[in-house]
């Protein structure tokens, strides 16, 4: 052990730790500041320079419960509980029935509900033949049982309101109180409670066996902690320097290291990719992560068995869980092309088309999604694209993502063809994903005839699919009022990344590992 060089490089919030305390002693962050008087922060910078130094080592973790008072929380200390309220609204002569009576008390009906709902248990409200809540018989002997609960919870708001944080400590609590603050509280993060559970480990730390050769090592040097680490000019005017210790510098101690800002390189690229297409004259769309059925996959033609509407494909939205409405005469037209072809030269897929369905609340699984709500409003002739963050139920591995971003686009006009679409796709092959191999191959999409998918060859990775393409149906474009060839494509703009930006792995992309997005972008530069 350099002892001698541990002590050199210890900082004078350490000193202070290390001199205050002794071997044996039990040491955590608030039990630190609160001894010493060190400021909110410093209690855990030192324990964790101490640490890192094998001064002090982690004894064990102590978990704590503490609850923090809400907006609805600090209403019932003003306003009174809903369960206090109800009881004075119907003590004062209203009998109404629940809906009238959450109005009165400006309560939720789910809020009010639960007020009567425990009311109701303990005896105190009930309702009579007509629904209207009333008292119960025994109102009297009931109220008296029950108000230790109404005393104790009453306290409970006036002590939180009253904390300078509103928190609470569990371990601060009765078991009376605890017993009432288990029907009032929720975790954090769920609405419609008093108190907040907020749940924390109180780190406990102990010295190593290096303490009592430190101690050594500072008292022999003189050293206290209070030692002065900067000069200042009111110092040198006042004189107050005179008589002080001050700190000795380590000059073999690196600077501080200087981290520049720079764009995160994926962001950069989608800023590229946007910049080449606005060059060329397409317009950007967007549109919501949350799409109904209806215009992620019925505005495609996608019939409604389609195996990729199965929940193992897309993730499913359960608060709402519908759309109110679709609008018209889209749906309509829409509903038509699928059973019968409607007006667009087709015979349909054949099958009752579920208008309940298609307004089911789905995250959007498709670039396409945005051309297909484009079409309605599009200019002709007219080229849009948009980069869309799409999730789909897949297996994460080098060139897939569950969570992934598509550049989607359409191209509409007289003269679109397949042969427009290909110099597209060649573009962004060769010009934005910079692949020196690239090969088209023919695909099936329901909602495009031709249909071309389009492959580059990674240098590590192999061939890859970088995304589909193709010439939208009748069904498609007719059903969106649209009656001139509109050519679309739906690219992994992910995948396009990696052969751009030189990577072997998808995941890469959104990596936690600062240095390494560092050094990508320098190595750019």
């Amino acid at each position: 052990m350099d002892i001698q060089s541990d002590v050199k490089n210890l900082h004078p919030l350490e000193i202070r730790i290390i001199r205050h305390y002794k071997s044996g002693d039990e040491l955590t962050i608030e039990k630190v500041e609160a001894d010493l008087g060190f400021k909110s922060g410093n209690g855990n910078q030192a324990l964790s320079w101490l640490s890192g130094k094998e001064i002090t080592a982690e004894l064990r973790r102590e978990p704590e419960i503490f609850y923090e008072l809400t907006e609805m929380g600090q209403d019932w200390k003003e306003k009174g509980t809903p369960e206090e309220r109800m009881i004075d609204l119907v003590r004062g002569g209203k009998q109404l029935p629940m809906p009238e009576a959450a109005k009165e008390l400006g309560l939720e009906n789910k809020d009010a509900g639960s007020a009567f709902g425990f009311l109701s248990k303990i005896g105190v409200l009930t309702m009579d033949e007509t629904k209207r809540i009333v008292l119960s018989s025994e109102f009297e002997k009931m109220m008296t049982e029950a108000s230790d609960h109404f005393t104790v919870l009453r306290g409970l708001l006036e002590k939180a309101s009253a904390a300078s944080d509103k928190i609470l400590a569990n371990n601060d609590l009765s078991e009376a109180e605890r017993a009432v603050m288990g029907g009032i509280a929720k975790k954090r993060g769920a609405s419609g409670a008093a108190f907040r559970i907020i749940e924390r480990e109180t780190v406990v730390f102990g010295f190593t066996e290096k303490y009592d050769a430190i101690v050594k090592a500072l008292l022999d040097a003189g050293i206290t902690g209070d030692e002065i680490g900067t000069l200042t000019p009111e110092m040198l005017e006042g004189g107050s320097w005179k008589g002080k210790t001050f700190r000795s510098y380590n000059v073999n101690i690196p600077p501080t290291r200087l981290i520049p800002g720079r764009t995160n390189p994926y962001a950069q690229f989608l800023e590229q990719v946007k910049d080449k297409l606005a060059s060329l004259g397409f317009e950007e769309f967007d549109g919501p992560l949350v799409e109904t059925e209806f215009w992620n996959s019925d505005a495609l033609f996608m019939p409604q068995f389609h195996s990729a509407r199965d929940i193992h494909d897309v993730y499913h939205i359960s608060d709402p869980d519908h759309a109110q409405s679709i609008a018209e005469p889209w749906l309509s037209n829409v509903a038509s092309a699928h059973e019968n072809g409607g007006e667009t030269g087709s015979r349909g897929w054949n099958y009752h088309f579920d208008t309940e369905f298609t307004r089911r609340l789905i995250l959007r699984s498709q670039g396409t999604v945005l051309s297909a709500k484009q079409l309605p409003k599009a200019k002709i002739p007219g080229k849009y694209f948009g980069i869309a963050r799409c999730f789909r139920y897949d297996k994460v591995d080098a060139t897939h993502l569950s969570d992934f971003y598509q550049t989607e686009g359409i191209v509409l006009g007289e003269d679109v063809n397949l042969r427009t679409l290909l110099g597209l796709l060649e573009m962004f092959a060769v010009e934005v994903a910079g692949a020196k191999e690239v090969k088209y191959v023919p695909g099936y999409f329901p909602f495009t005839e031709p249909s071309v998918e389009v492959h580059i060859k990674h240098p590590v990775l192999g061939w890859f699919e970088l995304g589909g393409s193709g010439i939208f149906r009748p069904e498609v474009t007719k059903s969106l009022g649209v009656d001139v060839p509109v050519a679309a494509w739906g690219i992994g703009i992910d995948r396009m990344a990696l052969m751009a930006l030189g990577i072997n792995d998808i995941r890469d992309l959104f990596s936690y590992d600062i240095e390494n997005v560092r050094l990508r972008r320098s190595a750019e530069k």
